[in-house]
C-alpha cells in the first residue's frame, strides 16, 4: 500500500514563507485561502458566513422570519453576522437552533437587535450542562489547552504568526475584541430523534454526536439542506491535542451514514464551505466517512496483533488516495494522534509496552538516560545533529530529556524551541502548528505565558457554573498536605442558595450542607471575587461582604487547605 508523508515533511521542501514572515507547510496556508470570510447563498432562503471566526454563522428564510443557526464566539462575532444578513434581508430573526454546544456565545446579539424581545431557542437538551462542565473543575486545563490549541497567545506575523487554525482562520476575530459573551439557554431542547416546526419550516432533528456529545444534524426536507458537526473541512479530529473526552469513531460514523441516508442537495457544517450537489455529497462524505472507519479498524487489527500505541502510530497510515481532498487531509489534527487515541479510547492507557508498566519518574529518568548518553554536552551535541539532519523526532526527545532533568539550562530550552518550530514550519495540521510555536514560545522566552502553568479561577468562568459549582470547584484545589487532621463541615449560602463541603480524610467532598460546623453566607459575586483572588477571604469577611458564623476560626483554617491565593490568608 503507498504510504503518504507522516505528520510533518522530514525536510523543509514544503514550507513557504508569507509576507508577513510567517513559515509553515503550503498544504497548511493554502487552508486559509478555504477559510477566507466569505457570506454565500447556499440555496434561495439559506446563506452561510464562513470566516467570520472559528465556526460558521448559517440563516435559513422560513415562512415566520430568520432562523439563525449557531451564533459565534460572542455578541461582537454575532453581530458581524447579523450585519452580513441585512445586505440580502431585512425579515427578523425569530429562532435560534444550535448544532452543538462550542459556537453558542452570541446569541444575545439577536434579543439585542430584537429590541430585548426573547427568541425561541432550540438545542440538545445536554448543551446548558456542557456548557457548565468546561466553566467549572476542569476549567483551567481546558482553557490551557484552547491556547495552545488554537494559537491565540501566537503573534499576527514573523515566523512564529498565525496562519490558520484548521478550521478557522482564528478562535475569535481579533476584530471582534473584546468578546463580550452573550450566551442564553435552549428554551425548547430533544434528547434523540425530534420532529419539530420552527418558524414555520418542518425540520428533522438526529442526535449525531462528534466532537461534543449534544451534537446534532437537522434536516430540513423542503430546501434539501442538512445542516450539522459531522463533516469538517479537515480529517475528523478524534484526537483533540488541548485534551478532550474521547470521541469513539463508531458512534460518528452512525451519525455520517444516516446524514448520507438523506441525499441532500446541500450540506452545510458547523465549519468550512457548504457542499452542494447530491453526487458530489455523496461521493465526498462517503471518502470522508471511511477515512475514520478506516483509522478505527485498522487500529483495531493492529491492537489485537499485540502492537503498543507507538507502534501502532509508526504502522497505521491513512492511504494516499485520501490526499485527493482536503475533508481527508491532516490540515487539524494528525492520523498517528488519532489512532493512539482510538487505541486507549478502548483499552486504556496501558498499552502493553513493559516501560510503561511501571515508568522510572520523568527526572529520575532523564538523568540516567543524559548519563548513559556521556553526559549534557553529549546529549546537545546530538540535538544539534539532528537538527542538522532534518530528524525532527529525535530532537524532540533528546531536547525534552534535557529540559525535564535537573540542571536544566536556557541553552537547553533553546534547543527544544528549535526542534518545536522545526516541526511547526513543516507541518500540514494547523494543532500541531498552532501547540508547537506556543510552546516553543514559553520555552525560549519569547513570550511569557507562564500563567498558562497556573492555576486561576476565572470570575466569569465561576458565575456561569452556578453557586454550587463555584463551591464544589475546590475539590479539586485541596492541597493534601495542608488537609491533615482536618475534619470540618462547611456551609455556604450564596444568595439565598445552600451547599456545602465537608474536608475529612484528605479530600473536600461536596454535600447539602446540613449540620455545618461553620457558615459562609454572602453573595456569589463576592465569593468569585474571593476565588478569583481580586478579594481575600479576610478581607471580605472584615469589610462584611461575607460573614462567617458558627467555628469561624476553623472554617478559616480549613479554607487554607485549598490552593486558592484568595483563601491563603
Amino acid at each position: 500500500m503507498a504510504r503518504r508523508t507522516r505528520s510533518f515533511e522530514p525536510n523543509a521542501s514544503q514550507s513557504v514563507t508569507l509576507p508577513s514572515g510567517q513559515i509553515a507547510h503550503g498544504l497548511h496556508v493554502e487552508q486559509s485561502h478555504r477559510l477566507a470570510r466569505s457570506f454565500s447563498e447556499v440555496c434561495p432562503s439559506v446563506w452561510c458566513f464562513v470566516g467570520n471566526g472559528l465556526s460558521n454563522q448559517t440563516f435559513i428564510d422560513a415562512p415566520d422570519g430568520v432562523i439563525a443557526i449557531d451564533t459565534g464566539e460572542s455578541i461582537e462575532e454575532m453581530n458581524e453576522a447579523i450585519s452580513e444578513l441585512r445586505k440580502v434581508s431585512k425579515r427578523p430573526i425569530v429562532a435560534v437552533m444550535y448544532t452543538h454546544f462550542h459556537y453558542v456565545d452570541g446569541t444575545k446579539a439577536i434579543v439585542a437587535e430584537n429590541n430585548g424581545k426573547q427568541v425561541p431557542i432550540w438545542g440538545h437538551e445536554k448543551i446548558a450542562e456542557n456548557r457548565r462542565r468546561t466553566a467549572s473543575e476542569i476549567a483551567p486545563a481546558y482553557g490551557r489547552g484552547l491556547v495552545e490549541q488554537f494559537a491565540m497567545q501566537l503573534p499576527e506575523d514573523g515566523e512564529d504568526g498565525r496562519v490558520n487554525v484548521g478550521l478557522g482562520n482564528f478562535y475569535r476575530n481579533p476584530l471582534h475584541a473584546p468578546f463580550t459573551p452573550g450566551f442564553i439557554e435552549p428554551t425548547h431542547t430533544f434528547g434523540a430523534a425530534a420532529k419539530i416546526t420552527v418558524a414555520g419550516l418542518d425540520i428533522e432533528v438526529t442526535h449525531a454526536p462528534s466532537d461534543a456529545d449534544d451534537s446534532v444534524t437537522y434536516w430540513i426536507p423542503s430546501l434539501g439542506v442538512a445542516v450539522n458537526n459531522l463533516v469538517w473541512p479537515v480529517l475528523f479530529n478524534v484526537f483533540a491535542i488541548r485534551g478532550e473526552e474521547y470521541r469513539d469513531p463508531r458512534i460518528l460514523l452512525k451519525g455520517i451514514d444516516h446524514l448520507l441516508s438523506l441525499n441532500a442537495a446541500h450540506l452545510v457544517g458547523a465549519h468550512g464551505p457548504h457542499i452542494s450537489g447530491a453526487q458530489e455529497i455523496a461521493t465526498r462524505v462517503t471518502k470522508y466517512r471511511d477515512s475514520i472507519q478506516f483509522m478505527w479498524d485498522q487500529t483495531v487489527r493492529a491492537t489485537n496483533a499485540g502492537m503498543t500505541s507507538t507502534e501502532i502510530a509508526e504502522s497505521v497510515d491513512l492511504p494516499e488516495t485520501f490526499d485527493g481532498d482536503y475533508l481527508t487531509s491532516e490540515l487539524y489534527g494528525v492520523v498517528e494522534h488519532h489512532v493512539r487515541q482510538i487505541r486507549t479510547g478502548l483499552f486504556g492507557f496501558f498499552d502493553g509496552d513493559e516501560a510503561n508498566l511501571f515508568p522510572t519518574p520523568p527526572r529520575e529518568r532523564t538523568a540516567k538516560l543524559i548519563a548513559g548518553f556521556g553526559g549534557r554536552d553529549a546529549v546537545r551535541k546530538q540535538v544539534d545533529e539532528a537538527l542538522t539532519h532534518d530528524d525532527a523526532r529525535w530532537a524532540l526527545e533528546l531536547g525534552s530529556w534535557l529540559v525535564r532533568s535537573d540542571g536544566a539550562e536556557d541553552a537547553d530550552r533553546a534547543l527544544l524551541a528549535r526542534a518545536l518550530r522545526m516541526v511547526a514550519q513543516r507541518t500540514s495540521a494547523a494543532n500541531i502548528r498552532n501547540w508547537c510555536l506556543t510552546r516553543a514560545r514559553v520555552l525560549d522566552g519569547t513570550a511569557n505565558v507562564a500563567r498558562l502553568k497556573n492555576v486561576h479561577l476565572r470570575k466569569p468562568t465561576l458565575l456561569s457554573a452556578g453557586y454550587e459549582k463555584a463551591v464544589h470547584i475546590l475539590r479539586v484545589l485541596l492541597v493534601p498536605e495542608r488537609a491533615k487532621n482536618v475534619d470540618m463541615k462547611l456551609r455556604f449560602v450564596l444568595d439565598g442558595n445552600m451547599t456545602g463541603l465537608h474536608i475529612r480524610n484528605f479530600v473536600a467532598v461536596p454535600y447539602s450542607g446540613v449540620d455545618a460546623q461553620a457558615t459562609i453566607t454572602g453573595t456569589l459575586d463576592t465569593w468569585t471575587n474571593v476565588l478569583s483572588g481580586s478579594t481575600i477571604l479576610t478581607a471580605a469577611i472584615a469589610d462584611g461582604s461575607l460573614s462567617v458564623s458558627g467555628d469561624s476560626d476553623g472554617a478559616v483554617s480549613a479554607l487554607r487547605c485549598f490552593d486558592v491565593k484568595g483563601l491563603a490568608s
